[in-house]
């Protein structure tokens, strides 16, 4: 008896092996991902140049300087707010121990595991400074190899991007290569919106998290401002993980229940704004992916890429709807994909407002 495989599996045995290359392939793969990406953002401001009749390698030069100044102006405000947090580091500090001591004798009274024994515990679990050393080190070493890697690649994409498009519509048939440009241009228009849209959102976030901890009095706001902003770019967790921390260091710095209380009131009424005001405004529909596939992408990228595939699997995914949209065989994952599109009559509170803005 002849046993066939069904083309689902097919598929899906195609797919395990695209994730497996991707993994595999990470040290190559994950730079260049970026670069394109950021190129993406970049070439309208290159197209318009050039329509100056500026050359397209001045052009190129002045996307490259501009990305280099937004990276040193953001590590400027960073470096600045770390410093004003590292002034009361020494304060954090002994709060942080006197908690400790007060959590290791509730261990004591309610496990029965004696101080020494706990102290032997932590002492075996902490890594030795040469190992932490050896680790910042290989990090650094990381970060700069990819950094200027990335920097490589936005600027040859942008020179080359004409003749990386023709290479691309000469793969495809010839009666398929308008279908390839179109698809190709929706998709650097999805990458272009996403990214600018994404950057207003946490530009809006950094204002509002820092008039909010601001009136309630939380110590170094702006820092907890700024990072509660920046991981807006990971969806649905970010913004939780950056208020638990901001919670936990205020706890420890031996903020009373009120601020606590008010931090999380903040982060609600941050979120209420974003959630039905400034993301169908800023953000509007450009990523159409439904929640369930928005946190299976993040799940995915963090396994594959790690932190820059988190920061990668929503662009990613969705350039991926677009091409499943355009091929008749993917269509059913593009429409699983996708978010549920609800018919409604007349025109939705947020439409008439997107409608003002504009």
């Amino acid at each position: 008896m002849r046993i066939t495989i069904s083309s689902s599996i097919k598929k899906i045995f195609l797919l395990f092996l695209v994730f497996a290359g991707l993994f595999y392939a990470k040290e190559f793969l994950m730079p260049l991902s970026v670069g394109a990406v950021v190129a993406m953002l970049f070439l309208p401001l290159s197209r318009w140049m050039e329509s100056k009749k500026i050359s397209r390698s001045l052009a190129v030069l002045i996307c490259l300087l501009i990305i280099l100044l937004i990276f040193a102006l953001v590590n400027y405000l960073l470096v600045w707010q770390i410093s004003s947090f590292v002034r009361d580091f020494d304060l954090i500090k002994e709060k942080a121990i006197e908690k400790g001591t007060y959590i290791q004798i509730y261990i004591l009274d309610h496990l029965g595991i004696a101080l020494e024994k706990q102290s032997q515990i932590l002492k075996t679990e902490q890594p030795s400074l040469t190992s932490i050393m050896q680790v910042i080190a290989g990090s650094v070493r990381y970060i700069f190899i990819n950094f200027v890697l990335i920097l490589a690649y936005i600027c040859l994409l942008l020179y080359y991007r004409n003749h990386i498009m023709l290479f691309i519509v000469r793969l495809t048939p010839a009666d398929k290569s308008d279908e390839m440009s179109q698809i190709i241009h929706n998709i650097t228009q999805v990458a272009q919106k996403y990214l600018l849209g994404l950057a207003k959102m946490i530009v809006l976030l950094w204002i509002m998290y820092s008039i909010g901890f601001g009136i309630i009095g939380v110590r170094n706001f702006i820092f907890f401002a700024i990072v509660c902003g920046f991981l807006e770019i990971i969806p649905f967790i970010g913004n939780i993980t950056g208020t638990i921390l901001t919670i936990s260091v205020a706890a420890v710095n031996g903020a009373d229940t009120t601020l606590l209380f008010g931090i999380v009131i903040v982060y609600a009424l941050v979120q209420f704004v974003q959630t039905w005001l400034f993301e169908p405004l800023v953000l509007g529909p450009q990523v159409k992916i439904n929640p369930l596939f928005t946190i299976i992408a993040l799940v995915l990228g963090e396994i594959v890429w790690g932190i820059p595939g988190i920061i990668l699997a929503i662009p990613i995914t969705a350039m991926f709807k677009i091409v499943c949209d355009h091929i008749e065989s993917l269509k059913p994952f593009g429409f699983l994909i996708g978010e549920i599109e609800s018919k409604k009559n007349g025109q939705s509170l947020i439409e008439k407002l997107r409608g003002i803005f504009r």
